[in-house]
Parts: C-alpha cells; sequence; structure tokens
C-alpha cells in the first residue's frame, strides 16, 4: 500500500465547492514511485471538518452544550466533574454515531464557533465522489470521511469513517476459512473504519493536510455507490452496552427497560 497526504488543499469556507477544489490537488498528487493523480482503485479520505466547512455547518454558538442538546438523539452515559469542566457526555447524534459530545467540535474553530458534523455523511461522501468523477475525466475513486472519536475500553482517539461512497464499508469474510482451514463463523471486517483510521498516520488534525489518498485496496472499492458508513454503527438488539453504568442501574431501580 501507499499513503500520501498532499500539501496544497486551500482554506475551505461555505458554500466552496469541495470536489473543485479538491480536484487540482488530486490531479497533480505524485506518488513515491514516481506516478501523477489518482485511479478508480484509490480512496480518497477526507476530513469531516473540511465537508462541513463547505456545506455551512460552521455556526455560531455561545453555548456548546445546548448544540450538543440540539445534535443528540440520545444519551448513553454521562460524567460530572469537580473541577468546573462541563460534563462529558456520550451520546448518539442525529448521524447515528454514538460518540462524545455529539461530533460538536470546538477545536479549530474561532472563538464563538462550533463546527457540526456533515447532515448526511454518506451522503456527502457520494456527492464528492460524483463531483470528482466529473471532473478527472470518469476516474471514480472510493470516498471516505472521517472524524477522530473515542473507543469503549481504549484509551485515546482514533479516526473513523462517519461517510463512505464506492468502498466495501464491511469486509464480511464469514463462510471462508483461516489459515489453518477452520471456517471464520464470525468475522467481518470494519474496512471504513481501518482506512480512515491508516489514512490518520499522515493526514492530521492540525498541518493543513485535511486529505489523504491511499493506495493498494483497490478490491475494497466499488462501482456502486454502496450502503455508506451509516451500516458500521451498531444499534437497537445489537447494541450490548446501549447505556452507561449509572444510567442503566437507575433505569433498572426505576423498573424501566434498559434497552
Amino acid at each position: 500500500m501507499q499513503l500520501v497526504a498532499p500539501d496544497g488543499v486551500p482554506t475551505i469556507t461555505s458554500g466552496v465547492d469541495l470536489a473543485a477544489v479538491l480536484t487540482p490537488v488530486l490531479a497533480n498528487l505524485r506518488w513515491p514511485d514516481g506516478s501523477v493523480g489518482i485511479g478508480s482503485d484509490d480512496v480518497v479520505v477526507v476530513s469531516s471538518k473540511i465537508v462541513s466547512k463547505a456545506e455551512g455547518r460552521l455556526v455560531r454558538a455561545a453555548d456548546r452544550e445546548a448544540a450538543i442538546d440540539g445534535e443528540s438523539v440520545r444519551v448513553v452515559a454521562t460524567r460530572a466533574y469537580d473541577d468546573g469542566r462541563p460534563p462529558l457526555r456520550i451520546v448518539e447524534n442525529r448521524q447515528g454515531i454514538v460518540m462524545a459530545a455529539a461530533g460538536v467540535d470546538a477545536s479549530n474553530t474561532l472563538p464563538g464557533t462550533i463546527l457540526l458534523l456533515p447532515v448526511d455523511p454518506d451522503e456527502s461522501a457520494r456527492r464528492l465522489r460524483r463531483g470528482l468523477a466529473a471532473r478527472l475525466g470518469g476516474v471514480r475513486p472510493g470516498v471516505v470521511l472521517t472524524d477522530s472519536a473515542g473507543r469503549p475500553w481504549r484509551a485515546g482517539i482514533t479516526d473513523l469513517a462517519i461517510g463512505a461512497a464506492g468502498i466495501v464499508v464491511l469486509d464480511d469474510l464469514r463462510g471462508s476459512t483461516d489459515d489453518a482451514g477452520r471456517a471464520l463463523e464470525a468475522t467481518v471486517v470494519a474496512a471504513a473504519d481501518e482506512i480512515a483510521a491508516t489514512a490518520d498516520l499522515l493526514k492530521r488534525p492540525t498541518g493543513g493536510r485535511p486529505v489523504a489518498v491511499l493506495r493498494g485496496v483497490g478490491h475494497l472499492v466499488t462501482t456502486d455507490d454502496g450502503p455508506g458508513a451509516r451500516s458500521l454503527n451498531r444499534t437497537g438488539p445489537e447494541d450490548l452496552f446501549a447505556l452507561g453504568a449509572r444510567e442503566a442501574w437507575e433505569r433498572g431501580r426505576a423498573g424501566q427497560p434498559l434497552g
């Protein structure tokens, strides 16, 4: 595999045609082997921050907590602090993703402003893919939109896929065999999340490189746009950890269902 995060992506503001802005950057992308440009077997990985800015999701907000309320559909867990910090809230947001603060971001924004996630990240990825294909002579790379998030039981954050087009987001290996010849019965790989995390090794939250291109995973690129990254969200009966410990205890004590 080869991974390149190009310089030269300009500052993105509301109303910018992101495909038009990224086309010259991608068309002139130089690879370690000397080749130039991108192909239909490549995957363009884009920080959702610049997508949100292009879509006008940078908003004025004096109260970040109120903005989190507005972007949340379900509280999973909360933790209060004694040092004056606002409470930590893990919620399910309007995009169906369970994450801290509903993805509402105040980093790298002007004082008094916050950045909300794209309204429909999968549609944003599909639109970007169509725009790139129209400008790159029919080249249709896969597209993954990413955001950083923490994970239960693991320290630190990593990028994950919140939008995708033209990518196998879940690589279902059930029915195949392992190296010892045993049948795989439960192995479904979160391929889009792996792509997002790989690209984040070069595509950093600071430094002006919000886009990376991954080459060498053409077997995961599809002609059709596919179901998108929303299919990665585990909800409903499959969610065995739908509540935090305190929230589950309070519901149980009140005789309320936990699911």
